[in-house]
């Protein structure tokens, strides 16, 4: 059979078709929403053309879902920017107290959540800004601000979402049935690794659970993009679930005892046919035969910590705009919340901040030229949907880009550039404006810089050692509960090794190799535990009630005892209480293994 290799995709300029297709969507979604806001007189027409930036999401599912959640979210900013304008609306002081304690909280929830949910909530925060905060001087405008801003993010969705049908921008479920399979066989050659006696590699294995981890959000975002991406959406999910427990499954028979590798070879097989029932689900578009949650591992205390400090920033910008005393503070004191809450959706807040910094004068200079060169007094709206093309197809294109950095200054650009240019009509040319404009991002940016400089965001080593002491809490006090699925719970775990990754543990090699031992521990402990429900309320319930006190315990000895005493009551091979026993035998080999290097640690 001869080999086939992929084509190469199609590319204009060296830029894949499908980026290109990706930048002229944006750019039609952009003019449509312009043209719409102009012609129903919105008073916020920018935030229309600002609301498809922020949606420029390469699949129409994404883009969907994330349009969902920014509704959810900006009917909560102007509910809580009523309330806060209600309660407070002579005093200044207390109305940036209590927005400051608003953007803490919305912090907090942010960092329990991943994808377009931690976008949602720092988008409840910020919402507040723009609407309040800027309104500080006349709260009797609030609402009509609001309303505003309703109406224009409701005539973005709209236009970006009739150029992506229009346009059939690509779903997302064809590649990530793609991506899934190809896991799949990945999983597959390093169980085949393994089986073959070979060491453990264990940075093949934390890449794949982190690669999984990363699919979550995606995941999610294909229910929105047809009748049946719900399904589709589960189906994908429980493969994501079942392909990590086929991975503890081939990790697990490294243990030198031959039953309990025995053990883990079957349950790897076991876990394989669930994997590809489950990714036939996905491509036949039915429910898979268990229909598994992929849970998010969430850190409280790291989220807290964040909220308190996202706080902080917001309100030592607040005293020094209210010290200095400068004229429209407001305006500025609103993008020091939208950099602030933004930056809390991104592994490095403070890199985000610099980011925005950078990218602002960019931002600036691009706008000035279509201002005042591009334009140049023109007040037809063919000559501005023109004259927009080449930014906003080069921002697109960026965001397009695999470069982190390059990419983050494309969104940054297709988002600052129509801010500062404020499209109105008919276009007004106020030079002032611009200048004024620009700098009030620019101070902004800076002040939330020094005031992270003052109080630093949590550094990766905190959040690190954090995270390990929390893994190693739950393992001490592990529970049996008969509510969550061993599997649903080492989805879990396995989001706090790539949330443990994204702050910089593939350097941290001691420290990763600890939280993996954790993982092993605690996933093959559950796995016990929920085995041994098995035998409750039968005459083996005393022997299933004293495995799980030295599952606890991590009573290695007594766990073998045990195995020998269930293997010798065991009907046959492959009888419940066979397996029940070469599981103990698989987790007491892991035990000790871990045990061991736990003194090393100590020592």
């Amino acid at each position: 059979m001869v080999a086939t290799t992929a084509k190469p995709p199609l590319t204009v300029a060296k830029i894949p078709i499908s980026s290109w297709s990706f930048a002229v969507r944006i750019w039609l979604a952009t003019i449509l929403a312009l043209f719409v806001g102009f012609w129903l007189q919105l008073e916020a027409p920018t935030t229309a053309a600002l609301t498809v930036g922020v949606l420029a999401e390469p699949t129409r599912g994404q883009a969907l879902e994330k349009a969902a959640f920014r509704l959810f979210a900006t009917l909560i900013g102007v509910t809580v920017s009523l309330a806060i304008a209600g309660l407070f609306p002579q005093s200044r002081d207390l109305m940036l107290a209590a927005f400051a304690v608003w953007l803490g909280i919305c912090v907090f929830a942010a960092k329990l959540f991943d994808g377009d949910r931690a976008y949602a909530a720092v988008l409840s925060g910020y919402t507040v800004a723009l609407i309040a905060i800027q309104q500080i001087d006349k709260p009797q405008h609030v609402f009509e601000s609001g309303m505003a801003r309703g109406a224009a993010i409701a005539v973005g969705i709209v236009s970006i979402a009739v150029v992506n049908t229009l346009m059939s921008a690509p779903d997302r479920q064809p590649r990530l049935m793609t991506q899934l399979g190809a896991i799949h066989r990945r999983v597959r050659a390093y169980a085949s690794a393994t089986f073959r006696g070979e060491p453990g590699n264990s940075t093949t294995f934390v890449g794949l659970l982190r690669e999984l981890v990363a699919l979550r959000p995606e995941i999610a975002s294909i229910a929105a993009e047809s009748s049946s991406g719900s399904v589709r959406s589960a189906a994908a999910r429980s493969a994501a679930v079942a392909l990590i427990a086929q991975l503890l499954a081939a990790r697990a028979t490294l243990g030198p005892e031959i039953e309990a590798s025995a053990w883990s070879a079957k349950e790897f097989l076991r876990r394989d046919r669930e994997v590809r029932e489950d990714l036939a689900a996905l491509r036949s578009a039915r429910w898979p035969l268990r229909v598994w949650r992929a849970p998010l591992y969430r850190s409280y205390r790291v989220a807290a910590e964040s909220g308190v400090r996202a706080a902080a920033w917001f309100a030592i910008a607040s005293t020094i705009y209210i010290w200095a005393g400068w004229p429209a503070a407001s305006v500025s004191l609103s993008f020091v919340a939208l950099i602030a809450a933004l930056g809390a959706t991104t592994p490095n807040s403070r890199a985000f901040t610099v980011l925005a910094l950078v990218g602002t004068p960019i931002a600036a200079v691009m706008a000035g030229i279509l201002e005042f060169i591009v334009l140049d007094g023109a007040d037809a709206f063919p000559l501005l949907a023109i004259g927009l093309a080449p930014f906003t197809l080069g921002a697109s294109l960026l965001i397009t880009s695999k470069n982190l950095l390059w990419s983050g200054l494309g969104r940054v650009n297709l988002q600052f550039v129509m801010l500062i240019l404020a499209p109105s009509n008919p276009q007004t040319y106020n030079p002032q404006a611009f200048l004024f404009t620009s700098l009030f991002i620019i101070v902004a940016a800076s002040l939330l810089l020094a005031a992270q400089m003052l109080i630093p965001p949590i550094s990766d080593e905190k959040r690190r050692i954090r995270l390990l002491k929390e893994a190693r809490g739950e393992l001490a006090e592990p529970s049996f509960k008969a509510g969550e699925a061993p599997e649903v719970a080492t989805f879990r775990d396995a989001s706090r090794i790539a949330q443990f990754l994204s702050a910089g543990g593939a350097q941290d090699s001691e420290r990763l190799t600890l939280l993996l031992s954790c993982f092993d521990q605690s996933a093959m402990v559950r796995i016990c535990g929920s085995e041994l429900m098995m035998l409750d309320g039968g005459p083996l319930a005393p022997l299933a009630h004293q495995a799980r006190a030295a599952l606890v315990q991590r009573d290695t000895a007594m766990l073998r005892d045990i195995a020998r005493i269930l293997h010798e009551k065991a009907s046959h091979t492959g009888s419940i209480e066979a397996d029940i026993a070469a599981c103990l035998a698989s987790t007491s080999d892991i035990l000790d293994r871990n045990q061991k290097l736990d003194l090393l640690e100590a020592t």
